[in-house]
């Protein structure tokens, strides 16, 4: 009977290795030939993910990870990268009895080689496609380098920007955010997952991650069911649409129970109502941390709680590489349940193409020819302009004219390592980056150039501003580089404080003192306080963390080469305690005047005016828009009818320019309170000073329709404004609608 067994398994073995399954669609029949082979201990292997260093061996204080990929008690390693390292760990997979591949993991969140802007500076381009198109070349440079999968996108809406991890995401927008899922997805997946230049995607963190109790990092999230699938489910469910291969659960708790162990995200909505065929992984140590949560008691109580929540995979714990076997012996945890998971892993394994060949991806030839090529740096290029935010220009300040005598001044001037922002993939040399200084020294000549840094981002050391003040004097103009580091904002960073850190503001106070024009160039991963420099800045520009290319990009929206386009995805406030602010909320029935602070018992603070500093959707250019005559096809909508809503747009300035329109919706009167205005729709429309286009938005039910206290989602009659404008507080043109 053994004999019989081990030549069967011999048979298997042999046709998975061969040319009889190559490409095959046919994965199911497949799968159940595997796990009917597969002991207990290889099948709970799959379900194991280990970071992983070059050097990392016996001495490890996991254990020796090596030896556990060639005995195949490990699914999926991450933290490897380059075609030959992954070649190496792959070989030594290779040696198990089954052979079965590893899948190689990275977070590859905003470039590879090729780094873009980071993730909420890319979404204030308004740009699809060029957000697309970012992510496509990641997947190309990161999967030509032996990674199959990327932690990414992350699509979490965030509202609070004392949350460090804002950066990684659009915004505070479920509509936008659902967009942009989208094209993240299309462009690591790229044609389909198998290609040579396509990654598996994966939405995270699921769920509502975002909307941490006090922006403060891994905290509980308490938050109604119709709040969850309306606004913070939206982007996972448009990235579960789209195709996405895998789901990140989030750190946090939602309602009392850690997401890792969450039935109701994992088989309830993910699996079930949205029919997700890919896998779900735990964030870094989560399944472990339900001990600390107060949810489970020991690590073999949270292995059991994780997979049959619905987690599959867990990465780095080791819950289930210690706990599972046990579990399952026991009668614990079903073998079905198992068996599941593992089928769910080895899918994307086939469809990668892994069975066919695992070293597919580890060409060097093809990995030397794909990392930085010219074009990418060009996209990222183009990609980092798309997403400066022109904040304020007075007396045309900006663009600069050829010619002046241009002072950089600020810590973050030269910075390297700093442009890249936080999440960017680490690499020995970071040489390739184009810092400020050197975009302007190549847009403006050298002999036009002067730098001088005054002060750090952090410390109270004031040494530097001497220098500053001396090398400010003698320009005609004053670019003061300023903000965060690239380590404020990020996994762990959240702040309680958000204005701008150090002595900078200090700094900045004694440039103003000379008098002479000032353009401030912003750096971030997230919504600043900046009242004080933004009142007596000439010109501003939020510059983000702009990736490879930010000097150059810089420099070419400061000298005019690109008019500036973007427009906010989260609301800046006025003062931290403003905090949380974001332009879709509801109303209150004592509601506050904007203009002024709160009095005779109205929503809002007595000190403080209720709008926010800049709102969500703001964004100048060099160039000035009119919106004119606005056309609605019928101010009555029934049934399954459309309704028109078009208007002229003309280019009312000397320069090219482009304009993101933006469409709102408010609902007047519901069975439940709705926010005062909704993004439903939005354009992107470059015109030719004195150009005019007519615009047209198409309004059906669904663009009206909310989930009720029954979540049922649904349309309700009544009486709507649809709104036309060039942001969330600058409504240009309106209409009445009404629902029948």
């Amino acid at each position: 009977m053994r004999s019989t067994i081990y030549f069967i398994a011999l048979t298997l073995l042999f046709l998975f290795q061969g040319s009889i399954f190559p490409q095959s669609k046919n994965y199911e029949k497949q799968i159940d030939s595997l796990l009917s082979i597969m002991t207990l201990e290889e099948k709970v292997g799959q379900l194991n993910q280990l970071p992983l260093s070059w050097d990392t061996g016996p001495s490890s204080p996991e254990g020796d990870k090596l030896k556990d990929i060639r005995e195949g008690r490990v699914g999926s390693v991450l933290n490897i990268k380059g075609a030959a390292k992954t070649r190496g760990i792959q070989e030594l997979a290779m040696q198990s009895r089954l052979k079965i591949p590893l899948l190689f993991g990275l977070d590859v969140i905003h470039g590879y080689k090729t780094t873009f802007p980071v993730p909420l500076a890319e979404s204030t381009s308004w740009d699809l496609k060029a957000m697309e198109n970012a992510a496509r070349i990641a997947a190309m440079e990161a999967a030509s380098s032996g990674i199959h999968w990327t932690f990414a996108p992350m699509v979490d809406i965030a509202r609070d920007p004392r949350w460090g991890r804002i950066m990684e995401g659009a915004g505070e927008d479920h509509y936008l955010g659902s967009l942009i899922a989208t094209a993240r997805v299309r462009g690591f997946q790229g044609a389909g997952l198998g290609s040579l230049d396509a990654l598996m995607a994966c939405a995270k963190h699921f769920a509502a991650y975002g909307a941490a109790v006090g922006g403060r990092d891994y905290n509980s999230v308490d938050m109604s069911e119709r709040m969850l699938r309306e606004v913070y489910l939206a982007p996972f469910k448009a990235a579960a649409e789209a195709g996405c291969a895998t789901y990140m659960n989030s750190f946090n708790d939602i309602n009392g129970i850690p997401a890792s162990a969450s039935k109701f995200l994992q088989r309830q909505v993910l699996k079930g109502e949205w029919g997700f065929q890919g896998f779900v992984v735990s964030d870094w140590g989560s399944i472990g941390e339900m001990i600390p949560h107060g949810y489970a008691a020991n690590p073999r109580e949270a292995a059991r709680l994780a997979i049959l929540g619905g987690n599959d995979m867990d990465m780095a714990s080791l819950a289930y590489r210690n706990e599972l076997v046990g579990l399952v012996k026991d009668g614990v945890v079903p073998i079905a349940v198992v068996d599941e998971a593992v089928r769910r892993i080895l899918r994307m394994k086939f469809i990668l193409g892994l069975f066919d060949d695992p070293y597919r991806f580890c060409n060097e030839g093809l990995e030397s020819a794909t990392l930085s090529k010219p074009e990418f740096r060009a996209a990222a290029r183009d990609m980092a302009r798309k997403s400066i935010v022109l904040m304020k220009n007075e007396d045309e300040t900006l663009p600069l004219k050829p010619g002046k005598k241009i002072a950089l001044i600020g810590p973050l001037g030269n910075a390297e390592t700093d442009m890249l922002g936080g999440w960017s993939v680490w690499w020995d040399d970071n040489s390739d980056v184009v810092t400020q200084l050197e975009g302007l020294v190549a847009q403006a000549g050298k002999e036009n150039l002067m730098f001088a840094k005054g002060c750090s981002t952090r410390g109270d050391d004031r040494s530097g501003f001497d220098e500053a003040m001396a090398t400010a004097k003698k320009a005609d103009v004053i670019v003061l580089s300023i903000g965060e580091d690239r380590d404020m904002s990020g996994e762990a960073q959240s702040r309680s404080d958000i204005t701008i850190p150090g002595v900078q503001e200090e700094l900045a106070e004694k440039i103003f003192t000379l008098g002479k024009p000032v353009v401030v160039l912003l750096n971030a991963g997230r919504p600043l306080v900046f009242d004080k420099i933004a009142e007596k800045a000439d010109a501003i520009l939020l510059t983000w963390f702009l990736g490879s290319e930010a000097g150059n990009a810089i420099a070419d929206v400061l000298y005019g080469d690109y008019n500036p386009s973007a427009k906010l995805t989260t609301t800046f406030p006025r003062t931290v305690g403003q905090v949380p602010i974001y332009y879709n909320h509801f109303n209150t029935g004592r509601p506050s005047p904007d203009d002024g602070p709160s009095r005779n018992f109205r929503t809002g603070y007595t000190d403080l005016k209720q709008t926010p500093a800049y709102p969500f959707g703001f964004g100048l250019s060099y160039t000035s828009f009119d919106y004119d005559d606005p056309k609605i096809s019928s101010h009555v909508l029934s049934g399954d009818e459309k309704v028109t809503f078009s208007f002229t747009l003309k280019n009312s300035g000397d320069r090219e320019g482009e304009e993101v329109v933006q469409l709102y919706i408010r609902d007047r009167f519901a069975s439940l309170v709705r926010p005062v205005k909704e993004l439903k729709d939005f354009a992107k429309v470059s015109l030719s000073p004195g150009e005019s286009k007519t615009i047209s938005f198409t309004i059906d039910r669904s663009k009206l329709s909310f989930y009720n206290e029954q979540l049922q989602f649904v349309a309700e009659p009544g009486m709507f404004d649809v709104m036309i404008g060039a942001s969330s507080a600058d409504i240009k043109l309106s209409a009445e609608l009404e629902l029948k």
